[in-house]
């Protein structure tokens, strides 16, 4: 839990007359009234404006649980309502009323809120950190959605990993306890096979929803302008994704970002960065992910989330757009396209293990699994910095972790960690052994790990119900193998002299694929160095080469 006691002033700042003034100038609209007591906007309103209050005062409020309000502050003179739902237009998280007085304020929608937060620094810099650290409150008060179920369930603890790694906050009510969220399943019959429930702000109730299906009803899904050029379509949301997202949207370029899971990519699920640039005490991923994906909406590169690409459609004659087909039959028509796809996490060559995925197999570790697994004996396996990490954060939250490795970890993980997870007293390495078998009940979970000495061949049996994966992974282009060019290891390659290029009256770019106009960045592309300093690196570079790109299709020849 963050402590935003001392960030008040931050969280709800007051804006100068001169400040006032400026915002007024690119606002949405003319100063409009509200009697005392008169809704300004309510939970899970669509596309609700950010409102200035210019006279009387504003009462903001959440949800708590299923039926109950709660009181989050007061806006006078010269303070703005909203979050970062407000820089997209997706639907709020709070409501509002007119102060006891009545309220005058002028609105910004999501497009003139981004007009004040670009065209004026010093109002924008102020807007921008207080609606950061509103969304942090609102994750913690547990304020959105309502999530009814089985403490543990697989299904319950997706969610809660789907909605944490989006920011999107939520409160979670045991369905076996007394209280409101038993109470509103034995009041509509609610089967446990229709468990979890997923109550929305707008008062919406999902039974076990796949991740799409929050995602629409939360309005994370927007819906696509049909016949929409884009000048770009990124194809996910890792850092590579979103750094090019930040660069080109900053630059002008119209952009489309599209990602089936979440913000932050492999990266996100990191529980600490500790070499990254400019943070010498490290970032979470998911903060990292975050503070980016808040970066592109600023600029106004629309996110799409979670929604699938399975296709891309070359153009049938020169200068026609690239389309993108999504899931669902949808398309999405681009001058350029990047592919920022990332890696798949590798699977290990285990009978059944896809079985207890989500059932005591995690391929990472936050917050909610090691709170499931907090006082227990778990197992790890891997020997990267992802793995390192994530040894680092559980550890303090379980009895013992036993570390599979097949090397030494001096051949694979940065030293700072590797020392960190010496001094670890409850970590037990098995050194040249790796995971065989495993076993359990497909509806309970996991409950024993088999370890083999590759060495030896001895065995081992650890009695567990958590085993965490980091072995790697492999790179995430099923979906274009057949348009670009990938080496033997399944990676894009890019900047070369290809064949399919004879008729095309320029070389590549360093980051173009096989397919003009077309880009590979960050895991996905072949060559490329797998940090998360790397790919953001990568998402800045391309877009100049984009640029590039866009100007000879321009060109009159």
């Amino acid at each position: 839990m963050a402590d935003l006691s001392a960030r008040q002033h931050q969280m709800f700042p007051v804006l100068t007359p001169h400040q006032i003034e400026t915002a007024k100038r690119f606002s949405s609209g003319e100063p409009k009234r509200f009697a005392p007591g008169e809704y300004v906007y309510k939970v899970g309103d669509h596309a609700a404006p950010a409102w200035l209050v210019l006279e009387g005062s504003m009462d903001v409020f959440r949800h708590e649980g299923l039926s109950h309000e709660a009181p989050i502050t007061t806006h006078g003179v010269g303070q703005l309502s909203g979050e970062v739902n407000q820089l997209s237009g997706r639907p709020t998280l709070a409501g509002a009323r007119a102060g006891s007085s009545g309220c005058t304020a002028i609105a910004f929608d999501a497009a003139h809120l981004r007009a004040l937060v670009i065209g004026s620094a010093d109002v924008g810099e102020t807007i921008m950190r207080a609606f950061i650290l509103r969304r942090v409150g609102l994750i913690d008060a547990g304020a959105g959605s309502v999530l009814i179920g089985t403490v543990g369930n697989a299904a319950l603890s997706r969610l809660q990993g789907f909605l944490a790694r989006s920011a999107f906050p939520y409160i979670v009510l045991d369905a076996t306890a007394e209280g409101e969220g038993r109470a509103l399943i034995e009041r509509l019959g609610i089967l446990v096979s229709e468990l979890p429930l997923m109550v929305c702000p707008n008062g919406t109730v999902l039974k076990n929803p796949t991740d799409a299906e929050a995602a629409a009803c939360l309005g994370m899904t927007p819906q696509l302008t049909p016949g929409k050029l884009y000048d770009l379509a990124v194809v996910g949301a890792g850092p590579a994704g979103l750094a090019t997202a930040v660069y080109a949207a900053s630059e002008g370029l119209d952009v489309i970002v599209i990602d089936e899971r979440s913000v932050g990519g492999q990266a996100g699920a990191s529980s600490r960065i500790e070499n990254y640039l400019g943070f010498p005490t490290g970032i979470s991923g998911q903060a990292l992910a975050g503070r980016a994906h808040t970066q592109a909406l600023k600029f106004g590169a629309e996110m799409v989330l979670p929604v699938e690409v399975n296709s891309l459609v070359p153009p049938k004659e020169e200068g026609a757009p690239l389309r993108l087909g999504l899931a669902g039959g949808k398309t999405v028509e681009a001058r350029s396209v990047v592919i920022a796809s990332g890696a798949r996490y590798r699977r290990p060559d285990v009978a059944n293990i896809s079985t207890f995925e989500g059932k005591g197999i995690s391929y990472w570790a936050s917050p909610i699994e090691a709170k499931l697994c907090a006082g227990e004996e778990v197992a790890l396996v891997g020997g990267g910095n992802s793995a390192g990490q994530a040894i680092v954060f559980l550890a303090p939250h379980v009895r013992k972790l036993n570390l599979v490795i097949r090397r030494a970890l001096d051949q694979t993980m940065s030293q700072y960690l590797i020392d960190r997870i010496k001094a670890l007293p409850n970590v037990e390495f098995h050194m040249n052994c790796e995971v065989d078998a495993i076993d359990g009940e497909a509806t309970i979970g996991l409950s024993s790990a088999t370890v083999r000495n590759r060495v030896s061949g001895s065995e081992l049996q650890l009695p567990l119900h958590h085993l965490f994966l980091f072995i790697g992974a492999d790179p995430n282009t099923g979906w274009i193998s057949d348009r670009v060019q990938l080496d033997a290891k399944g990676f894009i390659v890019t900047g070369q002299s290809f064949d399919t290029r004879c008729s095309v009256a320029r070389n590549p770019l360093p980051l173009e694929t096989s397919l003009p106009n077309v880009f590979a960045i960050g895991d996905v592309r072949a060559g490329s160095t797998k940090r998360v300093a790397a790919a953001v690196g990568e998402g800045a570079t391309v877009v100049s080469q984009i640029h590039q790109a866009l100007s000879f299709a321009s060109t009159p020849r």
